[in-house]
């Protein structure tokens, strides 16, 4: 038995992040964007592997989502738009983030996620509680009770909620000086320099502009789309019609979207160019609520099937709704820094569509041909940040075992049907018509997988090697397989081999590491 050495405290949660960080360059899944000019803020590049692990994850979201859904389809809308587009969405006139500066480290925050950090440091602090409670009865412990009565707890918790209440009801009304007072309120310290010298809270615009037309000036600005839903609802009539949908269907989307981020830090998790595997979900108005709860049903299933941890989310309740949204929550993941957004899943009511018919002209109704009623539909979003899934499959596989007697090793356990490279072939030797033999299997296979030869070092530095970017099958061949017509395969977390009959390889792959075994 080996153990699995993971800890998450305060100083080890920031150097987890820079082993992962180290790690995905060191391996191929991700570079600084022009690092050779020293780097731009907050862009990044995905290098072999880490292009293969993000198709992957695109090509698991769009199959449960499109293809194992009768009424769901997919489009990719363009990344450019007319500009009422943004107007009638409110991105013009209220796509705005709560800008506060730090007087003495001279450091840019959000006002909001200062304030949700602090209610994050009292919400472990409750989970501390927990855990004492738990050492201390063990087996008779009852969490539920325990939380509904413990001093400690309900004190937290009214404390919590009274933050809540207060940050409600400034942002709702849009009180920037109220946001300033609650920092100061809660002495919310900037994590840099200690101090609490705060400016005043401004809002500042997300819209990245530019201009249509080849000479400045002469043709009007678009913008950079600073989301991918925008591009479902313009289509929703063209799609409606043309695919002969009724109601309830879905649009779903892969595309990339802009942000000019106040703060974009946090390796991948926050960048200013992202892509969203995003799905709006129409349906007849007073439906909304229960296919909400339909869809946080179905996407924390998703999650839990790829096997990292259902300890490891949890769901979060917005506490101020976005102007389109009569209920809002996140899926959140506990990433090296912590619980974080991962997936948003928003009831946005009808304002989408209304604001597109008044903006364009265009009536973008439903007509039930049982009720004979025409209606503008309401839609239940559900949205993830491909590269926050990226960091949430890379961050939670990456491990260090000891394997005892002075031996370790570091291994990305990635789900198997995630991986990168799903089968290494690494023939024993370079001779004796092992390369050969190995060249054969290796066409057997790689039409439907992705695999690696490697040749060189010793066969346990080669599996090590592969163990690092989460392969999580090695076909070794030797001499018997020239007679046997057999390799060994070796399993990445067990570390387990076996012999199977080259026959018999492909439907022996496909088993361990195809698409279907997540469904």
């Amino acid at each position: 038995m080996f153990h699995v050495a993971k800890h998450k405290t305060a100083m080890s949660q920031e150097d987890g992040l820079k082993k992962v960080i180290s790690h995905a360059k060191e391996y191929g899944f991700v570079f600084p964007s022009s690092e050779i000019y020293d780097g731009l803020s907050a862009a990044y590049d995905y290098g072999q592997l880490g292009s293969e692990l993000k198709n992957n994850i695109k090509n698991y979201w769009w199959t449960a989502m499109v293809r194992m859904n009768d009424n769901i389809v997919g489009i990719d809308a363009s990344i450019f738009m007319h500009p009422k587009t943004w107007k009638a969405s409110g991105h013009v006139d209220a796509f705005n983030d709560p800008l506060i500066d730090n007087k003495d480290s001279k450091k840019r925050y959000r006002a909001d996620v200062l304030i949700e950090d602090h209610i994050a440091k009292i919400e472990k602090k409750i989970d501390k509680d927990v855990a004492k409670g738990l050492k201390r009865f063990g087996d008779d412990f009852n969490e539920a009770e325990f939380r509904a009565t413990n001093t400690n707890v309900l004190r937290r918790k009214k404390t919590i909620d009274e933050i809540n209440e207060k940050f409600k009801n400034a942002m709702n009304a849009e009180d920037l000086a109220g946001v300033k007072a609650l920092i100061e309120e809660l002495e919310i310290v900037c994590p840099v320099s200690g101090s609490k010298n705060w400016t005043d809270v401004r809002q500042f615009n997300l819209m990245f502009s530019t201009e249509l037309g080849a000479v400045s000036g002469d043709s009007g600005v678009i913008y950079l789309r600073p989301e991918t839903a925008q591009g479902i609802f313009v289509n929703y009539l063209n799609v409606q019609k043309s695919g002969r949908m009724k109601l309830p269907f879905g649009i779903a989307q892969i595309g990339k979207a802009f942000r000019n981020e106040i703060i974009a830090r946090q390796f991948i998790f926050r960048m200013r160019e992202f892509e969203q595997m995003e799905m709006q979900f129409f349906v007849k108005p007073g439906d909304q609520g229960e296919w909400y709860e339909y869809w946080k049903t179905e996407r924390i299933k998703w999650h839990s099937t790829l096997g990292l941890g259902d300890e490891n989310y949890k769901f979060h309740d917005h506490v101020k709704l976005a102007h389109y949204a009569d209920a809002a929550c996140d899926i959140e993941f506990d990433f090296p820094m912590g619980f974080k957004e991962l997936e948003g899943i928003h009831s946005r009511t009808d304002f989408d569509l209304k604001s597109h018919e008044e903006f364009s002209g265009k009536k973008l109704r439903f007509f039930d041909p049982e009720t004979k009623e025409s209606f503008v539909p309401y839609v239940v979003e559900t949205s993830i940040g491909l590269d926050r899934m990226f960091l949430a499959v890379l961050s939670s596989s990456f491990k260090e075992e000891d394997l005892g007697e002075g031996n370790s090793r570091t291994v990305l356990s990635i789900p198997y049907a995630l991986a990168p490279v799903k089968v290494a072939i690494l023939p024993l030797v370079k001779k004796d018509g092992l390369p050969e033999k190995a060249r054969e299997v290796i066409s057997k296979l790689r039409l439907n997988h992705n695999c690696q030869y490697d040749e060189k070092d010793g066969i346990g530095r080669r599996y090590r090697r592969q163990d690092a970017i989460g392969t999580p099958l090695c076909v070794t061949i030797d001499h018997d397989s020239l007679n046997d017509h057999s390799v060994t395969v070796r399993e990445r977390d067990g570390m387990t081999q076996e012999r199977i009959l080259i026959s018999e390889l492909p439907a022996y792959v496909e088993s361990r590491v195809g698409m279907a075994t997540l469904f």
